[in-house]
């Protein structure tokens, strides 16, 4: 059995997946990588396979018709034999040496038996153009080198939560989970991280910048144009995130409060770009996400709605949306995200 089974989505990604993959093939016979073509219609089918006839014992190459980077990932959890799992975007890369780092770790909890659930690292937004670059990191809430449970978590400050780029998951864990993310949908790397939490109880931080975020294509599907003209996507998400877990069945009161947490942030993301858009129908919608939050769950929508970041998205009139997206500005500097 593998340590560690890596899935890279790839949808026409010709010109950036070598150096993703190269990134990850230090982990020789430690890791699988799971190149998973999704309908590509460019050369990547041919570099997956050439890649998987090189690294026969590494490199496993699947080719399906295509479904989205949801159904990519959902392939590489059906095929994935390693004890842990980890999602690779095809434009991104990891660093080789907190690459290395994080394996040995994870060597070491099947060593010695541990059992841990899930593994955070920090993450860099490799912004293309950005003389400073962000670093997500956990070092002021999460305790370092050593197992942990919910109940040993600081709070996490505004803007700062965990993202696909920051966790690997337990492999069975993800298989019991019964996660499977929807087809042709973007922005699941939300449901990626979320759903699953309601089944981790140990945890481990390792303090060490492993994952490369690029931000930077015009056709990215975080460039915030794309975003804007992509909303109803991202309200599908969020919506899925309200239906598929009811936060009164979280018993533990600091995990149920760290998932109100990003639920309130990815709530704030999507009413942000609702108003950034300008448009009188994207105002309808974000008043429609609120009301279908209210009606689903009072406790969320007052948390939501009565926040700091709840006050921020809902200052009344043309002037208070002007502020919202200022200050929407003010933290893409400060966060580093798109």
């Amino acid at each position: 059995m593998k340590l560690l089974s890596v899935v890279i989505p790839c949808y026409n990604s010709q010109d950036y997946m070598r150096n993703c993959i190269e990134s990850l093939l230090p982990g020789a016979e430690d890791v699988e990588l799971i190149i998973v073509n999704d309908g590509s219609y460019d050369k990547t089918a041919e570099i997956a396979d050439n890649y998987a006839r090189k690294y026969p014992t590494i490199v496993k190459a699947i080719h399906q018709p295509n479904g989205g980077h949801g159904e990519a990932v959902n392939t590489g959890i059906k095929h994935a034999t390693g004890t842990y799992f980890k999602v690779v975007d095809s434009d991104d890369w990891v660093d080789i040496r907190a690459y290395l780092e994080i394996i040995k770790t994870l060597s070491e909890f099947v060593e010695e038996n541990k059992s841990v659930d899930m593994l955070i690292s920090n993450f860099v937004y490799e912004k293309e153009g950005a003389k400073y670059k962000k670093v997500m990191k956990y070092d002021d809430v999460l305790p370092e080198d050593v197992v942990f449970t919910w109940d040993d978590m600081k709070d996490f400050r505004k803007g700062q939560y965990l993202m696909m780029h920051s966790i690997i998951y337990r492999t069975q864990l993800l298989k019991d989970s019964g996660l499977e993310l929807p087809k042709h949908t973007f922005y699941v790397d939300n449901l990626y991280v979320y759903l699953p939490l309601a089944h981790v109880e140990n945890i481990y931080y390792l303090n060490v910048d492993f994952y490369r975020y690029f931000i930077g294509r015009e056709d990215q599907s975080v460039n915030e144009s794309v975003m804007i003209r992509r909303i109803d996507q991202q309200i599908k998400v969020n919506r899925l995130m309200i239906e598929q877990i009811d936060l009164k069945t979280i018993h533990n009161s600091k995990l149920r409060q760290y998932m109100m947490h990003q639920l309130e942030i990815v709530t704030v993301i999507s009413s942000i770009l609702l108003i950034r858009s300008g448009t009188r129908e994207n105002l309808n919608k974000k008043k429609e996400l609120m009301k279908y939050i209210k009606e689903r769950d009072e406790v969320l929508y007052h948390n939501i709605r009565y926040g700091w970041m709840g006050h921020l998205i809902n200052l009344p009139g043309r002037f208070g949306r002007s502020i919202s997206v200022g200050a929407y500005k003010v933290s893409q500097k400060l966060v580093g995200f798109n």
